[in-house]
């Protein structure tokens, strides 16, 4: 009799364990159609971004500004100027607009991305951590830069965390798939 219960309770331990599995394994899905399209968007700018803002014939508000953590640059004459969000056009417009009420009649602003903030590469690399991004990169020159993969990561497929519109979205991949700055690359370990 106490055999048969065990072996019932057994059962029903290797049935719950199987249906974990498989919940954990539908659960991941390919990333979006969003995401890859965000590859392909003009790159917006987010806190960690410092940029090089020149103002024509103004030296004294030409400099490099960071994106603060709220998403706003400090700008001379005109305070915060909100920066997360906006491409590089638009923020120039945006400074440009504000330097046109009482401060300058025609101001002509030009915005360069100085240093992109940087991608964080996990998981089954030799040096997992934060690196800088260089625009182009692909996910497989992120983890070359992270050291490599490990004997075992799995190197077809890996996770990326991006931020879209103020969304994150975590989405599988192939290690060939570009990347953009602020990205998190989770290398998973392969089952064989």
């Amino acid at each position: 009799m106490e055999f048969a219960r065990l072996k019932s309770v057994v059962a029903l331990a290797l049935a719950a364990l199987s249906a974990t599995t498989l919940v954990g394994c539908t659960s991941y899905a390919p990333a979006p159609k969003a995401f890859h399209e965000a590859t392909i968007q003009p790159y917006r700018l987010d806190s960690g971004d410092r940029l090089r803002v020149t103002v024509f014939e103004q030296p004294s508000l030409s400099n490099t500004y960071t994106v603060d953590q709220a998403g706003y640059i400090s700008f001379p004459l005109v305070g915060q100027v909100t920066a997360r969000g906006q491409t590089l056009s638009g923020l120039s417009g945006a400074i440009a607009a504000k330097l046109k009420q009482g401060y300058l009649r025609d101001p002509d602003v030009s915005i360069e991305v100085d240093r992109y903030r940087p991608v964080f590469v996990m998981g089954e690399v030799g040096r997992p951590g934060q690196y800088s991004y260089v625009p182009g990169m692909t996910a497989q020159n992120a983890i070359a830069i992270a050291g490599g993969f490990t004997p075992r990561g799995n190197q077809r497929e890996i996770d990326v965390t991006r931020k879209i519109n103020g969304q994150i979205l975590t989405g599988k991949t192939t290690i060939s798939a570009p990347i953009l700055a602020g990205d998190t690359i989770y290398v998973k370990e392969r089952l064989f």
